[in-house]
């Protein structure tokens, strides 16, 4: 039933029946395979994926790479625990090589905001060595999606 989950995964709008037709399966076994999913956490929520540049919201997400000192018997989960809380991380990732440990992508009203967050709130933790922020200037794909047409000027150069 993993062809569900895919399908869910690209489109979590499907319902249970358009599924159940894509699949050639029974309605009831569809929505029995997605409530057992949900309940055993298999699917942890919906989301839909939006295009902030076409709206009037202002915002910069941010890339933050992570050098830790992982704690004993507890490893990297505490200090991820720790950063994962602040409600500005958007995603955090244990990463396996490079000069980092882990990833985190956050969000903020300004550059000055994500700036206060390295300094004031993640640079602070104990554990934490050092960091490397990176600004996101445009999304070009996310979870799979392109994000709108690239322009080009009269020299076929991209414009951000």
């Amino acid at each position: 039933m993993e062809k569900i989950l895919k399908l869910l995964e690209d489109d979590a709008t499907l319902t249970a029946e358009q599924i159940a037709i894509m699949l050639s399966k029974e309605v009831g076994e569809i929505k029995d395979a997605i409530k057992k999913y949900e309940k055993d956490g298999v699917i942890l929520g919906y989301k839909t994926l939006i295009d902030w540049d076409k709206t009037d919201r202002e915002y910069v997400s941010a890339i933050i790479e992570v050098k830790v000192l992982p704690q004993r018997d507890r490893g990297f989960d505490k200090i991820a625990e720790k950063i994962y809380n602040y409600p500005e991380v958007q995603s955090l990732y244990l990463m396996s090589s490079g000069g980092f440990d882990l990833a985190l992508i956050i969000e903020g009203k300004t550059m000055r905001e994500v700036a206060y967050f390295v300094a004031q709130k993640l640079a602070p933790i104990e554990s934490v060595t050092a960091t490397a922020t990176h600004f996101v200037l445009r999304k070009y794909k996310d979870k799979g999606v392109i994000y709108g047409s690239c322009e080009v000027d009269e020299r076929g150069n991209l414009l951000i």
